[in-house]
């Protein structure tokens, strides 16, 4: 596709692992170019982080599937040659990224303060665990320890369950669209004033930001802890049945929003017993039981067609090989083909965003270490 949206712009990545690296795919997918500085030999940290400890063309899954459309530039940034380099590239880029900790950045010459003293157009973005300053600032910026320090792991699972973290780096993801969403708005900033900008985000802020509906209930109800039902299924510890998961004679039937009273009749029950919606939540476990001795003895689909009929918000619930069977994920187009650099097939999804009516794809696998460093250096170093 021609004409990405930010086609033209030079972002240079110092970030490793998730939030960072997946900010610079979404760059990347949009039409910059994005390079990642990396340490000669070994690459960046995310190269060995593993799920499944499955490796593919000598780096893990998980870092192909966040670096596809980039390029490496490996150099080694306690040279003073190599970061005189660096500096000359800093002068040519648009954006640049990193995560180090506190003060790492500050040692080599290239915090904000100096990178702004040798390209004022600069968008300067950085992701910390928990903010520069204060008692956590060294502590390990690490999805799951995020998860467990901020309460979000206390709103899955049910009453009986102790804390439930996510099954995904959710946090990490979160944090990344904060982090694109930063740097998107300072080059529009820079457009008008042409003046760089910092950006920062942290994982904490993200994850607060994540909790924003649940932490101002929490502090406006005069800060009772989440309840989370004792059923298992239920699926929101603030909200009123019916909404949650229910066994039904095939599998699995998820009810939304809705008036308790309408989806009772509906599904053969008596209205009169919750006609009083100020008992949906009070009674809320009561309810998900009696509705999921009904549900249990019709099929997923002969619910689904008599609550749709009556406007009732429901829906089956998928493992991922009933979900890519589904013709509407078959036409989402979201899965895409790419060739690694030794030759395997990998397959991964595509950009999220379609521009001009078109889906974004890129083919263009993660890179090797250091791979594009000698086009890097004709491009931007020998004039």
């Amino acid at each position: 596709m021609d004409n990405k949206p930010l086609e033209g712009l030079l972002v240079l990545e110092f970030s490793q692992f998730m939030a960072g690296p997946t900010a610079g795919l979404r760059l990347a997918d949009l039409g910059a170019r994005v390079v990642k500085i990396e340490r000669p030999g070994a690459g960046e940290g995310g190269r060995q982080i593993a799920i499944k400890n499955i490796f593919v063309d000598e780096s893990s899954l998980v870092f192909h599937t966040i670096n596809r459309n980039k390029e490496s530039y490996a150099t080694n940034l306690k040279d003073e040659n190599d970061l005189e380099n660096i500096r000359k590239l800093i002068r040519q880029a648009d954006v640049m990224t990193h995560n180090f900790r506190p003060g790492v950045m500050e040692k080599i010459g290239l915090d904000y303060e100096s990178v702004r003293k040798i390209n004022p157009k600069m968008i300067y973005a950085t992701v910390t665990g928990y903010g520069n300053e204060g008692p956590w600032a060294k502590k390990p910026g690490q999805d799951l320890l995020v998860q467990s320090l901020s309460g979000l792991s206390w709103l899955s699972g049910c009453a009986q369950d102790g804390p439930v973290p996510f099954g995904l780096a959710v946090v990490d993801m979160y944090c990344a669209t904060h982090l694109t969403q930063g740097i998107l708005a300072a080059l529009l900033k820079r457009a008008r004033t042409q003046q760089g900008a910092l950006v920062e985000v942290s994982l904490l802020e993200s994850v607060l930001d994540m909790q924003f509906e649940m932490l101002t209930t929490h502090v406006n109800d005069g800060r009772k802890l989440p309840q989370r039902s004792t059923v298992r299924g239920a699926g929101h510890a603030y909200l009123s049945a019916p909404y949650g998961l229910y066994k039904t004679l095939d599998g699995y039937l998820a009810l939304a929003m809705g008036n308790v009273a309408h989806i009772a009749e509906t599904i053969g029950l008596s209205r009169e017993p919750y006609q009083d919606a100020s008992t949906w939540f009070s009674r809320r476990d009561e309810i998900l039981q009696e509705f999921a001795k009904v549900l249990c003895q019709k099929t997923t689909c002969e619910w689904i067609s008599r609550l749709e009929t009556e406007g009732i918000w429901c829906g089956v619930v998928n493992d991922y090989h009933r979900f890519f069977e589904e013709q509407g994920f078959k036409e989402s187009g979201m899965l895409q083909e790419l060739t690694l650099q030794d030759g395997t097939q990998l397959t991964t999804t595509r950009s999220v965003y379609q521009i001009d009516g078109k889906r974004l794809y890129a083919d263009k696998p993660a890179p090797k270490v250091g791979q594009h460093t000698a086009s890097i250096v004709h491009d931007y170093l020998e004039n």
